[in-house]
């Protein structure tokens, strides 16, 4: 890999509550964080949670049917982390200053990246101001949406002050999104920067589309149409929109879409005895996919259909755009910064009979669904890993060279 965003010299160290082999947008995307930084010829720390998946930290598979899983043993720190009561495939630890300092003291990092806002990352803010090591943070939960979903929203007034301070105290703050950015200024967050996403070509492509696969996904004639979702099963997901949605497109359609459309949903999680329950009759639930197999199950369907409006990027919108379908996306949230009436077909968000009106458009329309795959696709192709890790580089080199310079003075008087 070239790149014109050089790492030589930076010692960056990850604090951070999830990791690989837990399976979301942030562990993956920190996992190709740390890739990104050594292959631009710096070094990485990871600080994280235990994980009894995580028997042994291998390296980073480069091949194109692998996902970079994770960085090398030597490189991972865990510490101890039970189930969160709330959601058990999340695990949590408690906020060990010293252990922290205990890193940072002994491996010299000269910049400490805070990925989340509790546990192993709060530690981590600690120990990086004490030993006087420049911080960045990012925000990856959406707070607000996340309140706002399950009826939360009188926790505001605790809430945001909490997450407010955490992330000013750091010299940036990335969002992975410009929507996701410019709410968190207008609610006093400072020194804002985005911090995209991007999608390997490699891995997702429409080259990875399979016959055998369509068949496991309940594909029985050539002329069938495979609405999928690929992602974490879990409530704020909106996937009761989407089971709505799938049972209106049978009503709406009749034997037509029963017969024709053919419904997948790719993934795991907390609420999937409940879309289980609620999904229409012949539904094929896969569960977890990596590799290859998620490539192909991606690849081998038709119309991507994506209810969740609690996103701050939405990966699996892009990796589904990279893989070739037609993608069904909200009308509002962070994927309309990509997810546009050019490159997707947008719903009313949380409106299931919206949702299945353009789900059926799209099964009808293969002259449509071709045009806005190929939109996304194109799309998809010019948004590389690469151009995003050169963005990220080149603003970690500008708060490593300005460290010794004071935080701006309203930075000051937290």
């Amino acid at each position: 890999m070239m790149s014109d965003a050089r790492a030589d010299g930076l010692r960056l160290a990850i604090f951070t509550d999830t990791y690989p082999p837990q399976v979301n947008g942030v562990a993956r995307t920190l996992a190709r964080l740390a890739q990104a930084i050594e292959q631009r010829g710096g070094a990485v720390r990871i600080v994280t949670i235990a994980d009894p998946g995580a028997s042994s930290d291998a390296a980073p598979d480069t091949a194109p049917d692998s996902a970079p899983d994770s960085a090398p043993d030597s490189q991972v720190e865990r510490w101890p982390s039970i189930p969160f009561w709330a959601y058990p495939q999340l695990r949590i630890a408690a906020p060990s200053r010293q252990r922290a300092l205990d890193l940072i003291d002994q491996w010299k990092p000269n910049l400490v990246h805070v990925a989340t806002e509790f546990g192993v990352g709060l530690a981590g803010l600690f120990a990086a101001e004490e030993a006087g090591v420049p911080v960045v943070t990012s925000y990856h939960t959406h707070f607000k949406a996340y309140l706002e979903f399950y009826n939360l929203s009188a926790l505001g007034p605790v809430a945001w002050p909490y997450l407010r301070w955490f992330h000013n105290r750091g010299r940036r703050t990335f969002a992975p999104s410009g929507i996701v950015a410019r709410e968190l200024e207008q609610m006093g967050f400072e020194n804002m920067r985005v911090w995209s996403r991007g999608v390997d070509g490699s891995r997702f492509s429409p080259s990875f589309r399979s016959e055998a696969m369509r068949a496991h996904l309940g594909v029985t004639r050539p002329d069938q149409v495979v609405v999928s979702y690929v992602g974490r099963l879990a409530r704020e997901k909106d996937l009761i929109v989407l089971m709505r949605a799938m049972h209106a497109m049978r009503e709406r359609a009749g034997d037509r879409a029963g017969d024709r459309v053919v419904f997948a949903i790719v993934g795991d999680g907390p609420a999937e005895a409940e879309c289980r329950a609620a999904a229409p009759a012949g539904t094929v639930f896969t569960g977890k996919l990596t590799g290859r197999e998620l490539a192909a199950a991606y690849a081998s369907a038709d119309i991507f259909a994506f209810p969740s409006i609690t996103e701050t990027f939405g990966n699996v919108v892009l990796e589904a755009m990279a893989s070739g379908l037609a993608v069904v996306a909200p009308d509002i949230g962070a994927t309309t910064e990509y997810a546009t009436p050019e490159t997707a077909v947008q719903f009313r968000a949380k409106d299931a009979e919206s949702f299945a009106g353009q789900l059926l458009r799209l099964v009808d329309d293969a002259a449509l669904r071709a045009r806005i795959a190929a939109s996304g696709l194109a799309f998809a192709r010019a948004t590389t890993w690469d151009s995003i890790f050169d963005r990220l580089v080149r603003d970690y080199r500008d708060v490593v060279a300005s460290a010794q310079a004071p935080l701006p003075r309203s930075a000051t008087k937290r």
